[in-house]
């Protein structure tokens, strides 16, 4: 029972339409991507120019509870948005929200920059205050971006589109070092100053409060670039057809976009609609989708408690590559540009390729593989660093840095980016926004784990703790690869087919026949 729109959009051949949606989704995920990564290139920054203590001997330095509220509480905003926005843009439609999250992106990231006061107490409060709200757009952003383009794509290179949306964070990042590294080389230039070891008060330019609000203002122009051709998008053919009921609306905008002539069914629609009647809260949900969900947000909270410690190395590695030097041998702006070059590098050569690895194979191998992959290398390779991390510190920190890097590209080109993928593909239309907006804020919810919990353990940076720390997160990976399980491979296939929405049976979505059968057989094998 397939509605032709339906089957138009699986079947359509890639067009430019499908580019730019890519496009435009994607550049959602640029900002986001800058907005959320930037802030950690200009944290030193505001330790040195707000918390300085001439008695310590060193430069300031952000508190660690302070610290940890400013990297976080854009983390804890996006889990916020991933439930609010998925939930909506099931309610109200997709391209209704879709444009919200933008604005508030723009708005917060300005405002970020703008944060007010002369004492560190009010300007951290304000900065903290505006990027809650700005991570609250940006968590919108996942589950509509995901949604809006598997629902967009032909089912032949559906997860190649969603991919190559995700992979735009990877510019993002790199865009966010090379930004920094940028400006703070401007300033650099203009604003000379000796090193701290020299001059402690000195070091520490002034001017530095301007740059690191330019940085963060500077996150609102990709946002705002986008918004016009965001709410030139028409509804998704299948929000507008099976959750709205409209099949002529949706046959007309997919005709228009398809350039071809789509009959409406309407007729069609109403059986379609009568055999998918339940709601979210139901033990009908449970029973065809509940594995599924438990699968997701399993395998997204333990990716993203590895994936967000993996910054707790980078003090060993940075120094390792020859990228950063001593706080004390640097004035604040230089820091700054050290940072930020550090970043870039390992965005560049780490981060990024892992991104688009993913997009050519994942229609090749699978996001099943891809996944399983991904976990198994990151466990390894982390498994490597725990075990032999006093070696690898002292005597070989080529070694280090290249297993430190590999342990970045297996997660791109692994969980980071199939946990993002599936569930957009795997739950039906009427829940699809809502079920990726729970996996996703399942994710940031490990995130915290990783940036607050085991983060926290290692802030003393004793290496037997740190050793500690990384085996442990081995070992999450090593979960994360059996909750793998608990989803199943949708390349190839049709959105309605994967759900179980067009009444065919499939392995882990099974029909409520289907079900009650099973039942019955069960209860005559026993009797």
């Amino acid at each position: 029972m397939a509605l032709e729109v339906l089957e138009a959009l699986d079947s359509a051949r890639t067009q430019w339409y499908h580019v730019t949606a890519i496009v435009i989704a994607g550049m959602g995920f640029f900002t986001d991507a800058y907005d959320l990564f930037c802030i950690s290139t200009v944290s030193k920054l505001l330790g040195r120019l707000y918390y300085f203590d001439p008695t310590t001997g060193k430069p300031g330095k952000l508190p660690t509870p302070v610290n940890n509220v400013v990297l976080g509480v854009a983390l804890v905003g996006t889990l916020a948005g991933q439930l609010v926005f998925g939930w909506l843009g099931d309610k109200i439609g997709r391209k209704r929200v879709y444009g919200i999250t933008l604005i508030l992106m723009v708005v917060c990231a300005i405002c970020s920059g703008l944060s007010f006061g002369s004492s560190a107490k009010s300007v951290m409060g304000t900065l903290c205050f505006f990027r809650f709200w700005l991570g609250f757009g940006i968590g919108g952003d996942y589950p509509l971006s995901a949604t809006i383009m598997s629902e967009y794509a032909n089912k032949r290179t559906r997860g190649a589109f969603i991919a190559a949306v995700f992979a735009m964070q990877g510019f993002g990042i790199i865009f966010a070092g090379l930004i920094s590294m940028l400006f703070s080389a401007l300033f650099r230039s203009n604003y000379k100053a000796l090193k701290f070891s020299l001059d402690p008060v000195l070091s520490t330019q002034p001017e530095g409060d301007l740059l690191w609000r330019i940085v963060l203002m500077i996150g609102a122009v990709p946002a705002a670039l986008t918004f016009y051709w965001r709410m030139k998008m028409p509804e998704t053919g299948r929000y507008t057809a099976i959750v709205e009921g409209n099949a002529k609306q949706a046959a007309a905008d997919m005709a228009r976009v398809l350039d071809i002539e789509i009959q409406a069914e309407q007729d069609k629609l109403a059986d379609f609609k009568a055999a998918n009647n339940y709601p979210i809260l139901s033990s009908e949900f449970f029973q065809r989708h509940g594995r599924h969900l438990i699968g997701t947000m399993s395998s997204w909270f333990l990716l993203d408690i590895a994936f967000y410690s993996q910054n707790l190395t980078q003090k060993d590695i940075f120094p390792a590559m020859g990228l950063i030097d001593k706080d004390v041998d640097m004035n604040a702006i230089e820091e700054v540009f050290q940072t930020s070059r550090a970043m870039f590098v390992i965005a560049l050569f780490g981060t990024f390729p892992g991104y688009w690895f993913t997009v050519f194979f994942i229609e090749k191998l699978g996001r099943f593989k891809i996944q399983l992959i991904g976990f198994f290398m990151m466990s390894f390779f982390m498994f490597i660093i725990g075990v032999k991390y006093d070696y690898l510190k002292d005597e070989n920190k080529n070694l280090f840095g290249l297993l430190y890097g590999l342990t970045f590209l297996f997660a791109n080109f692994g969980p980071n980016a199939t946990t993002f993928v599936v569930p957009a593909e795997i739950f039906p239309a009427r829940f699809r926004s809502t079920c990726h907006g729970i996996s996703s804020a399942a994710g940031k919810l490990g995130a915290m784990v990783g940036a607050f919990g085991i983060q926290y353990l290692t802030l003393d940076g004793k290496s037997k703790k740190i050793k500690r720390a990384m085996i442990l997160l081995a070992f999450t990976n090593l979960i994360g690869f059996f909750c793998t399980f608990l989803v199943t491979e949708t390349k190839g296939r049709s959105l309605e087919e994967i759900s179980g929405e067009d009444g065919r049976e499939s392995e882990l979505t099974p029909t409520p026949n289907r079900v009650s059968g099973s039942r019955q057989e069960s209860r005559t094998e026993t009797m």
